[in-house]
């Protein structure tokens, strides 16, 4: 193919895939994709750094802002706007932008990830800055549109990452805090990044998010207790991890989460330590929203 880049190598496994049944075509998937969980594990380290960037962003009151083209820009996105109804965000905490805007959303927009200029526009309009973390995802590496936006983001005194799926230049790791690489290889069908690599993009994504949020105080245990109330779903939600963690009955667990203004977290603490909503809150706000901080003998690790 001519092209250095792993992303767009040609797959010796399925050179012969045209020719073979739908479910000869299903296992070649399936078994290409067994790969992507060991190429995201050898990061492990990359996506730590990179959750500690955007642990200090949080707390110094800054942001993490994925930019991406493409596929890439559209899981950027989704993780972005899946985070204030997963752990009650506010939405300018995370945010996603995508080459040509929120048309590419639904409709690609090819051309618009030719230029950097556009990139650093959209760091000036959101008026990136030092207490920022701008994290670049272009699985080729190449993206003019997202080294535009990580230039300008530098720029302005932003911590910028870059997560691609092809060997790193030294160039590329120098200019950048932190640089995740999960080698996926190539493609099922050749270049197209949407699987294996954009697979192995949603897991970072996934795992650095998570990772953060944890840190941040927003889970207790391994439930999701930063959360408010605003469906019946999370109603329901919220009762029953209320009646999980405190040995509750639903219509007690439902009676606490009232008293609590429809937030789990300032429920838990309430009955955990005897306070009402108000004193619950101020001691949440002097752990920095920590639950386990205020529970006498659980583990914290900074």
């Amino acid at each position: 193919m001519l092209d250095d880049r792993l992303t767009e190598q040609r797959n010796p496994r399925s050179e012969a895939i045209d020719r073979r049944s739908s479910l000869e075509i299903v296992r070649i998937i399936n078994e290409e994709d067994r790969s992507v969980a060991d190429a995201v594990r050898a990061e492990a380290a990359a996506i730590a750094r990179a959750v500690d960037l955007a642990v200090a962003s949080f707390r110094s009151g800054g942001r993490l802002v994925y930019v991406g083209a493409g596929t890439s820009g559209r899981l950027g996105v989704l993780d972005a706007t899946e985070m204030p109804p997963t752990y009650g965000t506010d939405p300018e905490m995370v945010q996603g932008v995508i080459a040509g805007g929120l048309e590419a959303l639904v409709r690609s927009q090819e051309g618009a990830e030719d230029h950097p200029g556009p990139g650093a526009a959209a760091m000036d309009e959101r008026e990136v800055g030092p207490r920022d973390f701008v994290m670049g995802i272009a699985t080729s590496g190449t993206t003019p549109y997202v080294h535009g936006a990580l230039a300008r983001a530098r720029e302005l005194g932003a911590r910028t990452g870059f997560l691609l799926c092809t060997p790193p230049g030294h160039a590329l790791r120098a200019a950048h805090d932190v640089v995740i690489a999960p080698l996926t290889g190539p493609e099922v069908v050749t270049g197209s990044t949407r699987m294996k690599a954009g697979t192995a993009t949603k897991m970072v994504l996934n795992t650095l998010t998570t990772a953060a949020m944890i840190r941040l105080g927003k889970v207790d245990g391994n439930l999701m207790v930063d959360l408010q109330v605003t469906c019946e779903k999370l109603q329901d939600r919220g009762e029953r991890i209320l009646m999980a963690t405190l040995g509750l009955g639903r219509e007690c667990a439902a009676g606490l989460l009232a008293r609590a203004g429809g937030h789990v977290k300032t429920a838990l603490v309430m009955h955990r330590l005897g306070l009402e909503r108000d004193e619950a809150r101020q001691a949440l706000d002097e752990v920095h929203g920590v639950v386990g901080a205020l529970a006498p003998g659980k583990d914290r690790h900074d």
